[in-house]
């Protein structure tokens, strides 16, 4: 009996399989070694399609950008366009909390999608009054806060015994304290000491970044 050939091992296939390590275990626990080991064959067959793992890095953070939605309604003014883009890509990275790292350190000429997201991102800034350089750190910065705000929300979770894990022992000491030096520390107690809701954590974080990108651009139509 003629023994039935493999099929090729595909580069979408590796990052199929990266991508599920990266989100169960953090972009430390993806290795070639473990990938290859997990995909049944050497290492060396995972460097016919990429030549390092910087490279498998970016072609992952890559596959991330591809799922941002750029089909953006030409009819809206600027600052919903932008919303809708930090909305996509909010929305791409909370899909892959674990894995969004990789979106703040692609290099932009290593990425098609990343290009591509850059140019509307642009746009959208240019058409709101800003010129070519600071288009360029509004869009970074967004990029920025928006990964931040997705790394944040895996941040540990206090753990049994640890001081603050309970958040009505959280919310007692904060209640306790003198009421002439931390009157809105106590006013505030119940919202420091209880999780944040993500939707609400979520929607406020992008409120603002749109808000101050908005009041830049306003200063520079008046000025």
């Amino acid at each position: 009996m003629v023994p039935t050939e493999q099929p090729r091992l595909s580069r979408d296939a590796i990052l199929d399989r990266a991508l599920t390590i990266a989100d169960a275990g953090g972009v430390d626990a993806l290795s070639v070694r473990r990938l290859a080991r997990e995909l049944g064959v050497t290492p060396m067959a995972l460097y016919w399609h990429f030549e390092n793992k910087e490279a498998l890095l970016h072609a992952l953070g890559d596959r991330l950008l591809a799922g941002i939605d750029l089909t953006l309604d030409a009819r809206l003014p600027w600052p919903e366009q932008l919303r809708e883009l930090v909305v996509s890509l909010t929305a791409v990275l909370r899909a892959h909390p674990s894995a969004a790292v990789l979106i703040g350190s692609l290099p932009d000429t290593a990425s098609e999608h990343a290009l591509r997201v850059i140019e509307i991102a642009l746009d959208i800034l240019r058409r709101a009054g800003f010129s070519p350089d600071e288009a360029a750190h509004v869009t970074r910065q967004i990029v920025r806060t928006t990964t931040s705000m997705v790394i944040a929300e895996l941040g540990e979770a206090p753990t049994p015994g640890e001081p603050g894990a309970d958040p009505r022992e959280k919310e007692s000491f904060l209640r306790s304290l003198p009421p002439a030096q931390f009157p809105r520390v106590i006013e505030a107690a119940g919202a420091l000491s209880a999780p944040d809701d993500p939707e609400t954590f979520y929607d406020l974080v992008i409120e603002l970044i749109l808000a101050g990108v908005e009041a830049a651009a306003d200063r520079r139509r008046s000025t």
